[in-house]
């Protein structure tokens, strides 16, 4: 299947020099979703995956059904202020500002081999914060997988050498 029909580039957004890209057709469409996740999970068949941490927002929407292919449980990864118990933060920065990512105190990520999902691989600071948090939180990264790497804005050396699987890679 040729996902890359199902996703669209936003020109200038959410600021001028930006491509975003919408992945809103893929998920509207049940086939090309399912295919999307059993190829974001696919390498990691068969491993000690544990747990599946998800990147707020998009990475939600892969997450939970790459744990469940995989028999692992899944933890999100959230934006500040959206957990209600006691956190571990990570702060880092985008290509346009900084943000933050917390996860539970109390998740299941202590001594677990984590699988760390999100939609896209841009710069790479949302996941190198996503992976230094989960080793804050006492979880071992065993891998990434992610549906796109913007390959040429080399977010992978950030990453280096965690074990990165992208479905499709676009420059």
């Amino acid at each position: 299947m040729e996902l890359a029909s199902f996703i669209d580039d936003v020109v200038d957004f959410p600021r001028p020099g930006i491509v975003f890209k919408d992945i809103t057709p893929l998920l509207g469409d049940p086939t090309a979703f399912g295919y999307a996740v059993d190829a974001m999970a696919a390498p990691f068949v068969g491993s000690a995956i544990s747990v599946v941490a998800g990147i707020e927002a998009r990475g939600f929407l892969f997450g939970p059904s790459v744990a469940e292919r995989l028999g692992a449980g899944f933890v999100p990864l959230r934006k500040p202020g959206k957990l209600p118990s006691d956190v571990i933060g990570m702060d880092y920065e985008l290509e346009y500002g900084t943000d933050r990512l917390e996860v539970r105190r109390e998740s299941s990520l202590p001594g677990a081999q984590v699988l760390v999902v999100d939609d896209v691989l841009a710069t790479g600071g949302t996941l190198r914060a996503a992976i230094e948090l989960v080793g804050a939180a006492g979880g071992e990264v065993a891998g990434v997988s992610v549906l796109i790497e913007l390959s040429e804005l080399h977010g992978a050396a950030k990453i280096h050498p965690t074990l990165l699987h992208s479905v499709l890679e676009v420059s």
